[in-house]
């Protein structure tokens, strides 16, 4: 098979070009190390992304490309690289038929296609609970479960029977092993919300009424409550009724958050307004006596033109996020916000172990002036003051998301380990994972893991320690 990037007559899109190339090769090899590898670092660090099989058959999004995993394995001082594509249903109607048979988001949707009109890639996020790894997609539909080491793709997981369908990003209580989720449709109900207990099954199901179809991506959990967030990003409802799809924003529709106890009916949810705004990925929340505290990454308004330049773009969608704080008052029922940091971060990842309590720590890809989303290192925010100190790829590198892996015996702290990262050298096509002591995330490298083929840019990561890690 040829891969995309190859193809004389191929679409084009700048999601399909230089760094973000796709790749057509699975692999797995031994790795060399430049440095120290140290002997604390051991699991398993896996990234998903978009990465198409098949010449699209219109216009591309970054989004429509097919999921594919890569995983570095830090055990006994080695470091081993693997990527496999996930194996989706979708995935395998199109490799019997040797071409693609779904278009993308760009295009008018099919609904006459198998499994629906857009494919299901599961090329968006990971999760790793009850023992399994499950490879999410942003549009929601069903999980599939990938064999760790090995990242094989044992196949839909539907939560033993409980659970059909789960949207990318879910929330993983360290402490209680719940698994809280949300789904979103065209159609009533256009929000409900679900609890998985440990062992993996659906213990708590229920529907959140909204006045319409919502564009929505993440929620966030306290040790109590969980948060839904109703932002004014929908599809374009005429042309929704005309069978079409177009995003557009509404920035004189308020910015709600739904506070919900964490096992409660769906009609018990208490809104909080703030100002108008769009969020795709919130970093922690966590409860005081009287408040609820959020705190993620704010766009203004996604679809406007005529802010900062330099600003990159995702089809008709622009990326402008900065670090923010909200304070819900539990009391009076209003909102304080504020700004942390005029700059723009995006894909934030903290210590999974502190998800839902008070923390201190964020490490958030730091966005490069560009017209792709490309991101040139990270920032470590102590997300209380805004304060931000900034690891810094080098020129023409570029990264994806982060994660933070505990030492192995790691104290509580937030920065007590790593802070991992695959980056891609736009110049030379070289790939390699970056290994940064998280207590001292301004300085170099405590050693650079290098790839044997490239790796193109993607999306969201995972870190998952040896002592989790069932062989597969």
């Amino acid at each position: 098979m040829t891969a995309v990037s190859e193809r004389p007559d191929r679409v084009t899109s700048p999601y399909l070009e230089g760094p973000f190339a796709p790749i057509d090769t699975e692999i797995t090899a031994d790795c060399e190390v430049i440095g120290e590898l140290p002997d604390d670092l051991a699991g398993v660090f896996v990234r998903n992304g978009a990465n198409p099989k098949y010449e699209p058959p219109g216009r591309y999004h970054w989004f429509d490309g097919d999921g594919m995993l890569h995983a570095m394995q830090f055990e006994n001082g080695h470091a081993v690289y693997r990527n496999r594509y996930v194996a989706t249903e979708a995935l395998a109607i199109e490799s019997d038929a040797d071409h693609a048979i779904w278009s993308g988001i760009n295009e008018r949707p099919d609904f006459s296609h198998p499994g629906g009109p857009f494919k299901d890639t599961a090329n968006t996020d990971l999760v790793f609970h009850d023992g399994r790894l499950l490879a999410l997609w942003w549009l929601g539909g069903p999980c599939y479960e990938v064999a760790l080491p090995s990242l094989e793709t044992v196949g839909r997981f539907d939560f033993h029977g409980t659970l059909p369908a789960l949207t990318a990003h879910p929330k993983l209580d360290p402490v209680t092993g719940e698994l809280m989720t949300f789904d979103y449709g065209l159609l009533p109900p256009y929000l409900t919300y679900g609890v998985v207990d440990a062992g993996g099954r659906l213990v708590h199901h229920t529907e959140v009424d909204l006045p319409g179809p919502r564009l929505l991506h993440d929620l966030a959990i306290t040790d109590r409550h969980t948060i839904l967030m109703d932002f004014p990003l929908m599809w374009d409802p005429e042309l929704l009724a005309q069978g079409r799809t177009r995003v557009t924003f509404r920035p004189d529709l308020p910015a709600r958050f739904g506070v919900i106890g964490r096992h409660a009916a769906g009609d018990t949810v208490r809104w909080f307004e703030s100002e108008s705004c769009y969020m795709y990925h919130a970093i922690n929340a966590w409860e005081t006596d009287t408040e609820i505290v959020i705190v993620g990454c704010r766009i203004d308004d996604p679809l406007r033109e005529d802010g900062r330049p330099g600003v990159p773009h995702i089809d008709v969608l622009r990326l402008e996020p900065y670090l923010h704080e909200w304070r819900l008052d539990l009391v009076s029922g209003t909102v304080r916000e504020r700004p942390l940091d005029d700059v723009m971060t995006e894909f934030p990842r903290m210590d999974n172990r502190r998800l839902g309590r008070a923390s201190q720590y964020a490490y958030s890809p730091r966005i490069a002036p560009a017209s792709e989303v490309l991101f040139d290192g990270f920032v470590k925010y102590d997300t209380g003051t805004g304060a931000g100190e900034h690891h810094e790829y080098g020129e023409g590198r570029f990264g994806s998301e982060t994660v933070f892996a505990p030492r192995v015996g790691a104290t509580d702290a937030d920065d007590d380990g790593y802070v991992l990262a695959f980056v891609a050298d736009a110049t030379t096509g070289d790939s390699e994972v970056v290994v940064v002591d998280a207590r001292r995330a301004g300085d170099e490298p405590v050693c650079r893991v290098r790839i044997p083929q490239r790796v193109p840019i993607g999306y969201h990561s995972w870190w998952v320690p040896a002592a989790e890690i069932t062989a597969g």
